[in-house]
């Protein structure tokens, strides 16, 4: 699920719901009467704008006994379901042996040190080492010594400008809470400072490296911070060497408990920049406050939620943004805060056919990242908006970055693909261009797989790009074991991404695909759009659509295609499975938005109306009843169906994962088993150590084989 600068989570019970608890009924019914509430064991039915609304497993929103008793139950039934697929350990083997190679990050500088992070191939979690002026590498911070199991995970951190103090957050078993350290860089030790009831906030250094600026909550009154609602985030600036119960309150608006805060500081460290979010809305306000007055006060620059706007950089009292206000697509603005009225702003990069995906200003450049029918596209513009140049890239797939400064003349950026493995570049702005900075050393050749680009027609005409990689040799034969992931929604690009574990899926024969649903920014905001609020149909269809083209072009069958989403992209299994539970042979709904009446109740639920809408909204209520997974099973035949989720999930808490798991199980009317993986000790995906992430691919790849009909093989060829 996507976090904006700000993700929270609504009131347990909105105004204008009634709740009633009966006997179960499947169908809903009219009742325009006066809500009433009455109880049969642990049924619900719940009366929402007049409609009365079955909520069998309500109970399970709920850390009782009875919960944690089924809970343990189907934690123990769906591992001794996994275990006792042959030859799993076959998987775990070969994916344990393409992930096992050292991973290097772009580097970035600050002050005379140059930090990267490094995993020697099965860390738990990468370390992150810094190089000083003299070349001497050494180990800035290990994560892997937070824990012994390694999920207390680093969640970010940020490097004061001279280089000398590093700032760290810390999470645990995958929760977004998070605790902020802070080391010394050169001696290694750990300073006495930290800061508590952290989320979606980074810290930010001031200019004169004494303190950070950051946004937090108030400690949860509810007893429970994994489930507690988060409204009122406030910035506050933390001087190093004092307490946090010392911190100066900064900004905060109680007035709008749903904002959120982005916080930057501009490279000059003249001004504090504030991105004013609601939900995961990708529009934005934007203040800012002067840092060189010293009486300043904050200054609201755009205050209306209207457009995206991104601050690029800064000169003097001109400030550049990357914006898609009358441009889906995104261009580049120029505005002068001491005359800032719309009439006055200059386009410098005006808006293309491919939409802006990054940008950043680099040796006096605009460097800017494109998506290009989903693929990296890098140019680079002068300052005046004229193109200099399009970066000569190594292939089809990622771009990642431009990494750099103002004031240098070179950049980093990462390529990969699916079939490719990360491989960071640098530019050099006085040749034009790229030289290798760091390639790892892999244990396969990627000239062995093949990664195409298709386009297929969706149920009202919309061409749709996929992605299909597979293994050289395969044939067309409609008989090929195939997956079919997806996201679609709050507009995040599903671009190629390298993952060892896909090409052990290859190995084994498997075809892995991925299409661009609407509802991402592969086109820009129109795209998204085009998948928000009462158009989410339209993201289900695009995917209903990629599975027939994978059908009819002869890849694959029904009886061999597994589906498979995380997070918004669980919801849209969901939808699989109770709109075309006959496309496919298995489905994975993981750590899914499955309750679309609830969502906004839970931790940070409230925040996706802005994507998905309100059942608190009688306008809004129909589209996302006609749809809800949880409330749209019926007994039927289902394919086998694996409900993935953790326990520290306080993203999309487990709650939704448990109901529909609960209710899908009494429901199934056919051979095929419905199970639930349930993690310990992790959360909605975030910091996840090595071997967990290993074996969940193994799970899925053997609960997909098996399901197929297929038996695992004994040794997976290289």
């Amino acid at each position: 699920m996507r976090i904006h600068s700000i993700l929270t989570k609504n009131h347990l019970l909105a105004i204008g719901l009634g709740i009633a608890v009966v006997g179960c009924q499947s169908q809903p019914v009219q009742d325009n009467t006066t809500n009433t509430i009455t109880k049969s064991q642990d049924s619900v039915i719940e009366t929402i704008h007049g409609v009365q609304v079955a909520d069998p497993y309500r109970y399970l929103e709920v850390e009782s006994d009875k919960t944690k008793k089924w809970v343990s139950e189907q934690q123990k039934a769906g591992h001794e379901y996994l275990a006792n697929i042959e030859n799993k350990q076959a998987i775990v083997d070969r994916i344990t042996e393409l992930w096992n190679f050292e991973k290097i990050s772009a580097p970035f500088e600050k002050g005379d040190n140059t930090f990267y992070y490094r995993n020697d191939g099965l860390q738990a979690q990468s370390v992150l080492y810094v190089t000083a002026a003299d070349g001497q590498a050494k180990i800035a911070l290990d994560p892997n010594r937070f824990s012994d199991d390694g999920t207390v995970a680093l969640s970010g951190v940020s490097v004061s400008d001279d280089g000398k103090t590093l700032a760290y957050g810390v999470s645990k078993s995958g929760s977004d809470w998070q605790a902020w350290h802070f080391i010394d860089v050169a001696t290694g030790n750990k300073l006495t400072d930290e800061l508590d009831w952290i989320k979606f906030s980074s810290a930010v250094w001031s200019s004169d490296n004494n303190g950070v600026y950051y946004a937090r909550y108030d400690a949860p009154e509810g007893g429970n911070a994994l489930a507690d609602v988060n409204f009122n985030q406030k910035v506050y600036f933390h001087k190093i060497g004092t307490s946090q119960s010392e911190d100066t309150l900064v900004y905060e608006r109680p007035q709008n408990k749903d904002w959120g805060f982005g916080i930057e500081v501009s490279e000059k460290g003249d001004y504090l920049l504030l991105y004013i979010s609601q939900g995961t809305d990708s529009r934005n306000r934007f203040f800012y406050k002067s840092l060189i007055e010293p009486q300043a006060q904050v200054v609201e620059l755009i205050p209306d939620l209207e457009a995206e706007y991104q601050f690029i950089g800064n000169d003097d009292s001109i400030f550049y943004f990357k914006t898609d206000y009358n441009a889906p697509n995104g261009k580049v603005i120029a505005v002068d805060v001491n005359n800032s009225a719309k009439d006055n702003w200059k386009t410098i990069i005006p808006e293309l056919k491919d939409p802006i995906s990054s940008i950043k200003i680099i040796n006096d450049h605009f460097v800017v990242s494109y998506l290009h029918d989903v693929l990296g596209k890098l140019t680079v513009y002068n300052m005046n908006g004229d193109k200099r140049q399009d970066v000569t890239l190594p292939g089809k797939g990622k771009i990642a970055g431009p990494y750099g400064k103002r004031s240098k003349d070179y950049f980093y950026y990462v390529f990969n693909s699916y079939t490719q493995p990360q491989t960071t570049y640098k530019f050099d702005f006085n040749t034009g261009e790229s030289t290798v900075y760091s390639k790892p050393d892999i244990s396969f050749d990627p000239s062995d797989y093949i990664s195409e680009q298709v386009f297929y027609s969706s149920k009202d005409g919309t061409k749709v790009p996929m992605m299909i990689s597979y293994k050289k040799g395969i044939k067309k034969d409609g008989q090929n074991p195939t997956l079919l992931y997806a996201y679609g929604g709050f507009a995040i690009s599903l671009t190629p991404r390298f993952s060892p574990a896909n090409i052990a899926w290859m190995d084994m024969g498997g075809v892995y695909a991925v299409p661009n649903l609407r509802g991402g920014a592969e086109y820009g905001e129109s795209w998204h759009q085009a998948g928000m609020f009462d158009k989410k149909q339209n993201v289900f269809d695009d995917y209903y659509a990629a599975a027939e083209y994978l059908i009819e072009q002869d890849y694959t069958n029904s009886s061999k295609l597994g589906a498979y989403g995380r997070s918004n992209g669980g919801l849209l299994m969901g939808a699989t499975l109770t709109q075309r539970p006959e496309l496919f042979a298995a489905v994975l709904p993981a750590v899914g938005v499955l309750d679309m009446l609830r969502f906004q109740k839970f931790t940070i639920g409230w925040a996706w109306t802005s994507e998905y809408g309100s059942a608190d909204n009688a306008e809004q209520f129909p589209a996302l009843y006609a749809y809800s997974p949880y409330h749209n099973l019926k007994a039927q035949a289902y394919p086998a169906t694996m409900v993935m989720t953790a326990d520290h999930d306080d993203r999309v808490v487990p709650l939704h994962s448990f109901k529909f798991g609960a209710l899908m199980q009494e429901k199934q009317q056919g051979d095929a088993p419905v199970i639930m993986r349930i993690e310990s000790k992790a959360g909605h995906g975030a910091g996840k150590p090595t071997s967990m992430k290993i074996d969940e691919f193994a799970d899925i790849y053997s609960f997909l084989w098996h399901n197929f009909g297929l038996q695992v093989p004994a040794k997976i060829a290289k």
